[in-house]
């Protein structure tokens, strides 16, 4: 059983869709470092304000290089942006995930502060988790939607994937 799910893993990164999976995956692990250092430096470090305006800033510094690791690394894209295309949605959804950011952080600050009045450090713990919790339910979401935003040759993909299946 678990040898036959590693095999499906495996044939699945050697395809096109697998690969970019794999990095956008990736992409996500770099961001998330970037977010959870930032916040863990400004959050609990610094101690410059609560939970909500720290999650903000932290989630748009992860937000910075999300788009340009996705574009270029993920899914292979060259040359300048297309504003409509790639730029304009891109943000729109991670506005969105800001949006989810600030509803994460008002309610990791009512449930660590007034229902279970952690210090600080609690506090941090319970923001990291929901932040984790909010933006891994996005994650699927934005990959289908990215992935039609910054695919480049859908059918060659498509006949390179129909090829590695077959040999």
């Amino acid at each position: 059983m678990l040898s036959d799910t590693v095999a499906r893993v495996w044939r699945l990164y050697h395809t096109p869709q697998g690969k970019r999976l794999f990095r956008y995956t990736m992409v996500s692990v770099i961001s998330t470092v970037v977010t959870f250092t930032v916040l863990g430096v400004i959050f609990y470090g610094l101690k410059l304000w609560s939970e909500v305006p720290d999650n903000v800033i932290a989630n748009v510094c992860g937000i910075l290089p999300s788009y340009y690791l996705n574009r270029s690394w993920a899914w292979g894209k060259t040359g300048p942006s297309h504003l409509w295309r790639e730029v304009l949605p891109f943000w729109v959804m991670s506005f969105a995930g800001i949006a989810l950011a600030i509803v994460v952080g008002a309610l990791a600050h009512h449930v660590s502060v007034d229902t279970l009045h952690l210090h600080r450090l609690g506090r941090t713990a319970v923001l990291y988790g929901a932040n984790v919790f909010a933006f891994g339910v996005l994650w699927v979401l934005k990959f289908f939607i990215i992935n039609k935003l910054f695919h480049v040759h859908p059918v060659q993909d498509a006949v390179q994937e129909l090829e590695t299946a077959v040999s």
